[in-house]
């Protein structure tokens, strides 16, 4: 289900699921902002005890990484070579 886009705050678990992503996938974004990563999620805007939480309009406005940086695992080779 979609996060409410007029609402105050938007937790992890509403910004995952507007980027379609899992949480724990917020949570890695968040710790390269907190490095100053590229990528990185933006500061929060607020916390609410330990969790963090932000306007919609920050995360809205937020440029996602780009799927094809080149991390990840490469692709599989072919088991058969051509000749």
């Amino acid at each position: 289900m979609a996060p409410d886009p007029e609402a105050d705050y938007w937790v992890v678990e509403d910004v995952a699921a507007y980027l379609g992503v899992a949480v724990r996938t917020v949570y890695t974004y968040r710790l390269r902002g907190q490095k100053g990563e590229p990528g990185g999620l933006p500061a929060e805007d607020r916390m609410f005890g330990r969790s963090p939480a932000w306007r919609p309009a920050t995360i809205t406005g937020w440029k996602r990484p780009d799927s094809s940086t080149g991390r990840g695992r490469p692709p599989r080779r072919s088991t058969t070579e051509s000749a």
